[in-house]
């Protein structure tokens, strides 16, 4: 799977803006490797800067230079609808009749193409395939006076996930859906405001945590201080339970609980479940490491780093050549035979999904040496397909949707299987059920996809 996308906003005069999201973003850069941005606000005009590559590759003190202001907002992204290309990079600039935003946002619509055939129709003209644009224009076609009602005018057509960074020229905005599907977080930093998808950015920074933004809140963040909105609010949450497993850094605080400790949680639950017999716990670097540590402490099994990683094989844009490429998950990843030679292995890691990846992984450590392979999954099986901002892929792509575990533990070639159970996931987390969206597991979506989508293709053509 692919990380969720990256936000971060600051409004504080008399700073640096710019070059304090570029140090947000670069906390933030495990969500989104595809491309980057930062647009700033100085009361008069906003300026924006973005670019394909990682944050490093993005921006230097030249470019930094140039965006000045008292706001900046900031996007790290992956697509998920929309192609990878400069022209669908964020934050995206939208002019209006009369007024101009800047925009960044985490998540999915899911009505996005009923919206944006609406919105043409009305005159509306789209540079990019994102619905992030649909969002944009839909904020800035209302016809209300003031920008909070035009945003709570967006959010009652909206349907899906979408936390929002958005700037107009002197007022910084964040926004969570109703269903708070994508985090995001507010900040204190002397006397200006941060806003952020996740607490490890506000750390890097020097920033103090005040809270989490609530589901269907708007925040406004101005001259006049910071205030408060609230479209409506929803009986049901649905937090995306993979910023628990694996999205979010470790370090990072959500719903008061640190990553670190819940994913060691889910580690010593899998033991639990799954106890075997074995010389040694590996956990695949790096979501998977405090999992494994997790199982080891349950179990009793040492712990060791048999499989390391290379840390810095992220995008390039230099393509390897065939022999290279056929190599595979060897760029990423390489055993140390030293240590795993004729053991009994239990490897830990976050989840699978296509199935693609771990044989090549599980082959690695036999040709190691490794006499057994014991893998334990921190997520149940994924049966579902995501539709609220998460690339995972289609329902007949997903291994857990057309074979049972047995037969997924022949695929992948390892002695024994075992997935977390939901009610171990939920335990590990130590945080109600209803606060998040299982979809994946179950198929029960927080928005009733299928009948949203039929509904609008309905409404289409009726009109």
């Amino acid at each position: 799977m692919k990380e969720s996308c990256a936000l971060f906003g600051v409004y504080a005069p008399g700073e640096d803006v710019a070059r304090l999201t570029f140090f947000g973003l670069f906390a933030l850069q495990h969500r989104g490797q595809e491309s980057s941005g930062i647009a700033t606000a100085d009361g008069e005009r906003i300026h924006v800067h973005t670019e394909m590559g990682l944050v490093s590759q993005v921006f230097d003190e030249q470019v930094l230079g140039r965006l000045w202001g008292d706001i900046a907002i900031g996007h790290n992204r992956y697509s998920t609808r929309g192609s990878s290309s400069p022209a669908n990079a964020q934050p995206i600039v939208v002019e209006g009749p009369t007024d101009r935003i800047a925009l960044g946002h985490n998540g999915n619509i899911v009505n996005a193409e009923y919206l944006r055939h609406k919105l043409e129709g009305q005159g509306c003209h789209f540079s990019t395939g994102t619905d992030s644009e649909v969002i944009a224009n839909l904020i800035l076609s209302s016809t209300r006076k003031t920008w909070i009602e035009r945003i709570k005018y967006a959010m009652r057509r909206l349907v899906g996930a979408y936390s929002l960074v958005l700037t107009t020229e002197d007022t910084l905005f964040g926004v969570r859906d109703p269903l708070g599907v994508r985090p995001l977080c507010l900040g204190r930093l002397d006397g200006g405001w941060i806003l952020a998808s996740e607490t490890c950015a506000l750390d890097h920074i020097g920033a103090q945590f005040l809270r989490e933004v609530e589901p269907g809140e708007i925040i406004a963040i101005n001259s006049r201080g910071m205030k408060s909105y609230h479209e409506k609010r929803d009986s049901r949450r649905g937090l995306c339970i993979f910023e628990y497993i694996y999205f979010a850094r470790p370090d990072s605080i959500i719903n008061g609980r640190r990553l670190y400790s819940a994913r060691q949680a889910m580690g010593a639950r899998l033991a639990q479940e799954y106890p075997v017999d074995a010389d040694l716990v590996i956990g695949i670097p790096d979501s998977a490491t405090a999992a494994g540590i997790g199982y080891s402490t349950k179990s009793g099994t040492p712990f060791i780093e048999g499989l390391l990683k290379n840390r810095y094989v992220g995008r390039t844009f230099i393509e390897p050549d065939q022999r290279i490429r056929e190599l595979g998950v060897q760029l990423k990843f390489n055993p140390m035979p030293e240590i795993i030679d004729d053991k009994r292995l239990v490897v830990v890691d976050d989840s699978i999904v296509r199935g693609t990846t771990t044989p090549h992984v599980v082959n690695l450590l036999k040709k190691a040496g490794a006499k057994e392979i014991h893998m334990r999954i921190c997520a149940p099986p994924i049966r579902y397909p995501c539709f609220f901002g998460v690339d995972m892929a289609t329902r007949w792509e997903l291994i857990a949707a057309q074979k049972e575990v047995p037969e997924i533990a022949q695929f992948i070639g390892v002695d024994s299987l075992g997935y977390l159970s939901i009610e171990g996931l939920i335990e590990s987390v130590a945080l109600p059920k209803e606060l998040f969206c299982l979809a994946c597991f179950t198929g029960d979506y927080p928005v009733p996809v299928q009948l949203e989508m039929e509904k609008l293709a309905l409404e289409s053509k009726e009109e």
